[in-house]
C-alpha cells in the first residue's frame, strides 16, 4: 500500500525534499551494540552559528512534526532533527526502554557528529528524552524547551483521573492506532479543532506505511514512562527551560505544565497557547515558532557559539 499511489509516502517524500531545501541532509549513524540512528543533519555546519536539537514525539517520524520549523530555524542554527529509536530508520536491539537511553543514545549520535553542545527542543515524547539529556549531559545542553511533554506525571496520575484514557493499553491503542476509528480518536484528542473529512482509505494507509513497524516496541516505550513514574524520582535540571503547553491539551493535561513550572521554580518560564491542544506543533505552528525565537534566537548567548567540535499564557 505504500507504493505510487500511497498518499503518505508521497507526503514523506515531500517533506524529504523540504528538509533538503532547508539545507538539512539525511544520514544514519551506527552506534554499535545493534544501534542504528537516523538523523537529518546541516550539508555544512557553521561554527558561527549554535546548534540546536528537535526531538519529535510519538506519531510519525521526525519530518512530519518539524517540517513547518526547519527552514526559519535553520537560518540561525545548526538543526540536528533525529528520529528516535523505532521510528523513521531508527531501531536498537537492546532490550532498554527507558527515555534514558534514548537520551544515550542521543548524545552518542550528537557526539558522533562532532557536536559537544547544543539547545534542545522535545514535544511530547521528545520532550521526555530532552529532559533526560539536560538531566545526564549537563555540561552538554544550554537551553531546554519543553513543549506538552508530561514528565511531571506520577504512576497514580491515572488512577486519580487526571487523563481521559483509564489504562496504558488504551493509551497504546490510540498513540499507536491500528484501525481508522483509532486514528480518528487520536486526532480528536490531539486538536482543539480537528479534521471533520478524515477518508477511510487515507487513515489506513497512513497507518500501513506509519503505524504498524515496531509496534510492540513503541507500546513498551509508553508502558516505561508511567511504570512507577514519583516526581519525588524527577531530577531538577539546572538549564534555562521554557514550558509551551497548549491550553486545551487532552493528552497531557495542563496541570502537568504547572506541576512542572512549580518543580522546576524560577529557572523555567511557562507559555500556556490558548486555542491549542496537545499537536501544538502542528496546530499552532506560527505561534509556537514566534515563542521558540524569542527564547532561543532573541535571547540566543555567546556561549551557546563555536559548539562544533571541528572548530505566559499567548492568544
Amino acid at each position: 500500500m505504500a507504493g505510487c499511489l500511497s498518499f503518505t509516502a508521497h507526503r514523506d517524500r515531500c517533506y524529504r525534499f523540504s528538509f533538503s531545501n532547508a539545507g538539512l541532509k539525511s544520514t544514519t549513524t551506527d552506534l554499535g551494540h545493534g544501534t542504528i540512528m537516523h538523523c537529518w543533519i546541516p550539508k555544512t555546519h557553521k561554527n558561527s552559528k549554535p546548534s540546536l536539537l528537535l526531538l519529535h514525539g510519538m506519531g510519525a517520524n521526525a519530518m512530519w512534526q518539524w517540517n513547518d520549523f526547519v527552514s526559519p530555524l535553520t537560518r540561525r542554527f545548526n538543526v540536528y532533527v533525529p528520529d528516535l529509536l523505532f521510528f523513521g530508520e531508527s531501531y536498537t536491539t537492546q532490550p532498554d526502554r527507558s527515555e534514558a537511553f534514548q537520551a544515550q543514545c542521543v548524545a552518542a549520535l550528537m557526539e558522533a557528529h562532532g557536536v559537544r553542545l547544543m539547545n534542545v527542543v522535545g514535544i511530547s515524547y521528545g520532550g521526555f528524552v530532552g529532559y533526560s539529556l539536560a538531566v545526564q549531559f549537563p555540561e552538554r545542553v544550554g537551553k531546554v524547551v519543553m513543549c506538552c511533554a508530561g514528565v511531571c506525571l506520577e504512576d497514580k496520575d491515572m488512577e486519580e483521573g487526571l487523563f481521559r484514557v483509564k489504562s496504558i493499553d488504551e493509551a497504546a491503542t490510540i498513540l499507536i492506532p491500528q484501525t481508522p476509528e483509532k486514528m480518528k480518536q487520536l486526532v480528536q484528542i490531539a486538536f482543539v479543532k480537528p479534521i471533520t473529512v478524515m477518508p477511510t482509505c487515507v487513515l489506513n494507509d497512513f497507518i500501513d506505511v506509519m503505524c504498524t513497524e515496531y509496534r510492540q516496541e513503541k507500546k513498551e516505550l509508553i508502558e516505561t514512562l508511567y511504570k512507577d513514574r514519583k516526581l519525588s524520582n524527577l531530577p531538577k535540571i539546572s538549564q534555562p527551560t521554557l514550558i509551551i503547553w497548549g491550553e486545551q491539551d487532552q493528552v497531557f493535561p495542563l496541570e502537568l505544565a504547572h506541576r512542572l513550572k512549580r518543580h522546576l521554580g524560577e529557572n523555567a518560564q511557562l507559555a500556556v497557547v490558548k486555542n491549542a491542544g496537545h499537536a501544538i506543533n502542528l496546530e499552532k505552528p506560527k505561534k509556537l515558532y514566534r515563542i521558540l525565537k524569542s527564547f532561543l534566537i532573541d535571547s540566543v548567548t555567546p556561549s551557546m557559539q563555536e559548539n562544533h567540535s571541528n572548530g505566559s499564557k499567548l492568544d
